[in-house]
């Protein structure tokens, strides 16, 4: 972990905002248009998809991935000038918002600005020719970062667009060496002390895949020590898994309490549902009331929470990358109350400073947490298929207030009765530990 990573960010909500897709314009201009729906969702950081030209050659779709890069220095002119790519960022910051671009530094288009200028930077394949190292992906071309002067550009180009942005979101970051990282941050702090450096962290599977062919392939406890925040996908084939009915609600809780002692005292994970990556929690979760519930524990996980652009209206189909597919503000079903609710929740320093502790109800498919901090206490009870029960919570007796919706809730002899909706609560009395007199 960064070492001066602070706790508080845990209380950061992420939203990201794919600008082709969000509006039928496709613009910054329109993306800042909507920075006021946004904020009122809870939200501190607006995470843009990559926003620099896009490479022709090989190019998947009509529009091609922003993932295929073809000059990390200069902004796509479909989506506005670089005037107005500033005046968004001036805008994001005007609402009480900090914004942070996306990097992509594994790979660029196979005709980026960098094949032709500086081909001695690129993986060859032993034919010789430009090529991936791993993965099928034919619109790219991967870089290669045992050449000192890669570093240096890159780093440069960094520094370059710290002085407008507020941090940048580090595209398969386990792929490149830590030590590039590091560096990148040290040189980078000169120009922005306070930059944000969030990982998009990888799946253990791929870890093992990178390894198995020789290559770089950082865990989530090496990433950390260059970074702020990582994605959760350590925990991800459990969630999916458990969606699938592939493995238990407890062996998912299980690795999601690891997390605690696995990793030092000051992490912090992106937590999320659903991603640009990823399929939409709707289309996974399809009744309405469990992904509710699923979006409360969301929340409550210990880490910052990741808003899809179009998660808060339900949207069930996850944005083609490579052409035109607008979000639809549309749906008939509009989360937004429930995103603002838990934002509230978010803030509260327990969730940031706090020990929490999960525990799965298997035959409930109920989830119930505990976070302890100092006399604090708060507890949250998830249904995750819309079961009813009661379950302990540890709370002395009486009536609280659920903070997801203002509803009383009692507890009576330390249980509270679970009606399918999800409950958090909070208790400032004195709390004694079990076993010690």
């Amino acid at each position: 972990m960064a070492k001066v990573t602070a706790k508080s960010l845990r209380s950061s909500v992420v939203y990201s905002v794919y600008v082709r897709n969000h509006s039928e314009e496709g613009t910054f201009r329109a993306v800042e248009r909507d920075l006021g729906r946004i904020r009122r969702l809870g939200v501190d950081i607006i995470w843009l998809l990559p926003v620099h030209p896009i490479g022709r050659m090989d190019r998947k779709g009509r529009l091609g991935s922003p993932y295929a890069n073809q000059d990390y220095r200069e902004i796509n002119p479909e989506l506005g000038t670089p005037e107005d790519f500033t005046r968004l960022v001036g805008a994001i910051h005007d609402h009480g918002m900090k914004c942070i671009m996306d990097v992509v530094y594994n790979h660029t288009s196979p005709d980026s600005v960098l094949v032709k200028q500086h081909p001695e930077f690129f993986y060859k394949t032993p034919e010789g020719q430009f090529g991936n190292r791993a993965g099928d992906w034919a619109d790219i071309v991967d870089l290669d970062y045992t050449s000192t002067e890669l570093w240096e550009y890159q780093i440069e180009t960094l520094r370059m667009w710290a002085g407008l942005v507020d941090g940048f979101r580090c595209d398969v970051a386990p792929l490149l060496p830590l030590e590039f990282w590091q560096r990148a941050r040290e040189e980078v702090a000169e120009v922005n002390p306070d930059c944000l450096w969030l990982a998009e962290s990888i799946e253990p599977g791929f870890i093992m895949h990178l390894r198995s062919l020789g290559l770089t392939g950082l865990s989530d406890a090496e990433i950390l020590q260059a970074f702020d925040a990582c994605y959760d996908y350590d925990i991800y084939p459990y969630y999916s898994g458990y969606l699938a009915g592939e493995n238990t609600l407890g062996s998912y809780v299980e690795k999601i309490n690891a997390q605690e002692y696995l990793y030092p005292d000051n992490y912090v994970k992106l937590r999320f549902l659903e991603n640009h990556d990823r399929a939409r929690a709707k289309s996974v979760i399809p009744d309405e009331q469990d992904l509710i519930n699923w979006t409360a524990f969301l929340y409550f996980q210990k880490g910052m929470a990741l808003i899809y652009g179009g998660q808060e209206m339900a949207n069930e189909v996850c944005p083609d990358l490579f052409d035109k597919d607008k979000v639809s503000w549309n749906t008939g079903t509009d989360l937004s109350w429930l995103f603002a609710a838990l934002y509230s929740v978010k803030q509260k320093e327990i969730m940031a400073q706090g020990i929490c502790n999960l525990c799965a109800l298997e035959e409930e498919d109920i989830i119930t947490g505990t976070y302890i901090w100092g006399e604090q206490k708060l507890v949250g009870v998830f249904s995750l298929r819309g079961k009813s029960a009661e379950v302990d919570t540890g709370l002395p007796d009486g009536v609280y207030c659920n903070l997801i919706d203002g509803s009383e809730v009692t507890v009576a002899g330390g249980r509270l009765f679970c009606a399918a909706r999800p409950v958090i609560l909070e208790s400032k009395q004195l709390m004694i530990q079990e076993g010690i007199s």
